[in-house]
């Protein structure tokens, strides 16, 4: 009954409007690592991973959100530092960042690595084996990601206003639409990455950068300061700018490739004939 309540009023539908926005534009970053993720695997394969990977993402999006309270603890320091030049106060919440900061630079890292050296040839016999392995990645990083949207999430919706039944149901119902939304388009997003190598090297390099934003996010959570000066938050704004700038150059390059190729498979004129 509280549930129905809640979506009579119209404040409530502008909440999940808006936060499920927000939660399709924090997920960028988390198609982006799908699509390199599960290229790896055989395409009849990378369906299945996909959605089993966003819907594994989705409960553990949708756990943080009941789990709350420790979440909330988490933002509570664990201990402190201080030396002459550097100080702060590290956080369980700043500790899963800064670890998923590090893991996403690895395998960002290495997957160019790999590009670059030809190495992805030899590992075909792999593949069929490190289905669930690429599945386990994919949770565990967007478990990472996770905390920016449940903390947005928990930020947007008003508690004392919807109430803990109708706030949570706001939250869950914004979280689902969400992912269904990025099921849908992560097929042709994957497909398209994985077709064209400069693309999936813009999306590494993408990744790298989310990975360095990662780490200095934990260090801002941790209130770390450096020579008297505390370091900053990277506005999100910022980096999805620069990415969507990127990929507008990046598909202007491709349009202006193939309108080149189709000038030099049309046939020459002959003069003679002209005469």
């Amino acid at each position: 009954m509280e549930i129905i309540q809640t979506f009579l009023l119209p404040n409530a539908w502008l909440a999940l409007l808006a936060l499920g926005f927000l939660e399709i534009v924090l997920g960028v970053d988390n198609i982006v690592f799908l699509s390199i993720m599960t290229g790896k695997l055989p395409p009849q394969e990378q369906p299945k991973a996909r959605f089993i990977g966003l819907l594994l993402a989705m409960l553990a999006r949708i756990g943080l959100l009941f789990g709350i309270s420790l979440l909330m603890q988490l933002t509570r320091p664990l201990f402190t530092f201080s030396f002459s030049w550097i100080d702060g106060a590290v956080t369980g919440q700043s500790i899963v960042i800064f670890l998923g900061g590090l893991f996403l630079l690895y395998k960002s890292v290495t997957e160019v690595h790999h590009k670059l050296e030809g190495e992805e040839k030899g590992e075909q016999e792999s593949k069929h084996k490190r289905f669930w392995g690429v599945i386990m990645q994919i949770v565990a990083l967007d478990i990472v990601f996770s905390f920016d949207s449940v903390l947005t999430a928990v930020g947007m919706v008003s508690f004392r206003e919807f109430g803990y039944i109708g706030a949570m149901t706001i939250m869950v119902t914004a979280i689902i639409m969400a992912v269904l939304l990025m099921l849908f388009f992560s097929g042709p997003i994957s497909r398209f990455v994985n077709k064209h190598p400069t693309i999936q090297m813009l999306a590494l390099s993408f990744l790298i950068l989310i990975g360095v934003t990662l780490l200095v996010e934990a260090a801002h959570l941790s209130h770390v300061n450096v020579f008297g000066t505390e370091v900053g938050e990277i506005p999100k704004g910022y980096i999805y700018f620069a990415i969507a700038f990127s990929l507008l150059v990046e598909v202007l390059n491709m349009r202006l490739g193939r309108g080149k190729n189709r000038l030099a498979r049309q046939p020459a004129s002959d003069p003679e004939r002209e005469r």
